[in-house]
């Protein structure tokens, strides 16, 4: 038995009965828990495997931050945020904190944030045991036997505690709450973890660009052997992590990270890798992750086997796997790194109109970091399907707690100041909209990114494109040059146009609820629409 097993915290400041904590448990600890608790099985990979039950996802219409003196006047109040008066948020932290005292419960203490100037010390109380494995593998790590006095932040995560909307001011059962006031964040009535992480990444997200002037990030980052760090922006799809993951760069994280006046820091210490179709051919080190201590969630086995079918999506298609950084090969510990020098912005356009690699101009990449494009296939039938436009401001508008241009400027301010170049990837499709054309292949879009972080590009020439005005170049090593301008790749250039102007509407459309807020240069990084396009 561990030290941490017999260490107890003192949690009157939260109603809690210390003497039910289950405090600091080590990872084995924690796994007997769970099989003992009936949470989940044992994969033949090591890993623990579970159903986090009704909610295989976030419910973003259903998290709350509390309205109150310090965000009544701060917060982007709409669509994302929603309010919740302070008396409802008060009730509800009797309710599930009555609840965990009817019942053991799980403590861990962590933190949050690689570079120690921003340490974010954390509380995170959970009903189960393989919520705080979640936590032990997604937060960064103290010593076992550590304990921290006066935790800056508390997480009480209790999937079978259930609000009355009729009493408590939600919409359903379910919630996650933030309080910046007594800085605690609720979850009820949902067992999936992704509300915890992305609790304490919405905190974050308040508090380093409001108080510190630090730029949070929802994006991937990698460093070079000469220590050129690399930002991957990108929504769910694009590939931010498969791309950031290169066996020649070292990972500083796959999802959240702060960009300083002098560092790019991780602010977790693990990874929360989708893994529907995973393979060890496709991702090595994500599949290799998968062992002793790792977190699956939702997937399915394989009849009569401990083996995981990653292909079956019966439960969902958000099929998760949570482990610590240090499981991914050439993970930087300290995850923490220097200046970038490249920023890529990843879309998967399924209009097949955005070229593969463009080089943005400050105007253009703040146009396009507020407007957060990507599409998505509305199904999974075979034939055309026509896209799903997806805008998320700032690559990651369901966790911005301010309004989305607080975050573009500062990125402006540090793009402008450290003289980053700034690429749009196109990670989509190529030679017609889906349905028509192809995916582009990985190679290729590995081999452009590469040539970026190489500085290939300083001696080729390059030609704009003419309704998005993006720099395209004439060549790339180990592409071939006709992929690089997506209109020669079209076979009717008519279809093309009609199809980029659509686009270009929709950008257009998106932006005008930031118009008021936009640079000059932003302006006039607008896409042009052609009036009488047919």
């Amino acid at each position: 038995m561990s030290k941490a097993f017999m260490l107890k915290p003192d949690l009157k400041y939260l109603n809690l009965d210390s003497d039910n904590a289950l405090f600091q448990l080590n990872v084995a600890e924690l796994v007997e828990e769970a099989l003992k608790n009936g949470e989940g099985t044992l994969a033949d990979s090591g890993a623990l495997a579970i159903d986090t039950g009704k909610f295989t996802g976030r419910s973003p219409k259903d998290r709350f931050i509390v309205c109150d003196d310090i965000t009544r006047d701060t917060v982007w109040w709409g669509d994302i945020n929603f309010k919740l008066e302070p008396h409802y948020f008060d009730s509800l932290f009797e309710k599930i904190t009555a609840h965990l005292n009817q019942k053991d419960f799980y403590v861990r203490d962590a933190y949050a944030c690689a570079d120690e100037r921003y340490k974010t010390t954390i509380r995170v109380v959970t009903e189960t045991a393989y919520q705080n494995l979640f936590a032990n593998n997604l937060f960064l790590r103290v010593a076992e036997d550590e304990m921290i006095d006066q935790p800056e932040w508390t997480i009480i995560a209790a999937p079978t505690c259930l609000a009355d909307p009729a009493v408590d001011g939600t919409r359903q059962p379910n919630f996650s709450i933030l309080n910046f006031t007594k800085k605690m964040i609720l979850v009820g009535g949902s067992g999936y973890t992704g509300e915890i992480k992305k609790g304490i990444f919405s905190v974050l997200n308040f508090i380093l660009p409001h108080q510190r002037e630090t730029l949070s990030m929802h994006c991937s980052a990698n460093v070079g052997k000469d220590g050129d760090t690399a930002i991957f922006f990108g929504l769910s799809g694009t590939g931010k992590t498969t791309l950031s993951a290169d066996p020649e760069r070292g990972l500083i994280g796959d999802d959240e990270h702060g960009w300083s006046e002098d560092t790019v820091f991780n602010f977790e210490g693990g990874c929360y890798a989708k893994c529907v179709d995973l393979t060890a051919e496709k991702e090595p080190q994500i599949f290799n992750a998968i062992k002793f201590g790792s977190l699956l969630e939702n997937t399915n086995y394989f009849p009569q086997t401990r083996t995981v079918d990653f292909s079956n999506i019966d439960k969902t298609e958000n099929t998760r796997v949570a482990y610590p950084i240090e499981y991914i090969d050439h993970a930087i510990i300290p995850s923490i790194a220097g200046m970038p020098k490249n920023i890529f912005f990843l879309t998967a356009d399924a209009f097949g109109v955005l070229p593969p690699i463009s080089k943005l101009t400050p105007g253009q990449a703040m146009f396009h970091f507020i407007s957060g494009y990507t599409a998505k296939v509305a199904g999974t039938e075979a034939g055309v399907i026509e896209p799903q436009l997806t805008f998320s401001a700032c690559f990651g508008k369901a966790f911005l707690p301010l309004h989305p241009t607080r975050y573009a400027s500062l990125l402006g301010e540090k793009m402008q100041k450290h003289k980053v170049n700034v690429w749009l990837i196109n990670t989509g499709w190529s030679g017609g909209a889906y349905g028509v054309g192809k995916r582009m292949k990985l190679a290729y879009t590995r081999a452009m990114i590469t040539a970026a972080l190489h500085g290939d590009f300083e001696n080729i020439s390059f030609e704009t494109d003419p309704v998005f005005g993006l720099n395209i170049p004439v060549g790339c090593p180990n592409v071939p040059a006709e992929i690089l301008n997506p209109r020669n790749t079209w076979a009717d250039a008519r279809e093309y146009d009609k199809k980029a102007n659509e686009l270009a509407i929709a950008f257009v459309n998106n932006f005008k609820q930031f118009e008021a807020y936009a640079s000059e240069e932003m302006l006039a990084a607008f896409p042009k629409v052609a009036e009488n396009a047919h």
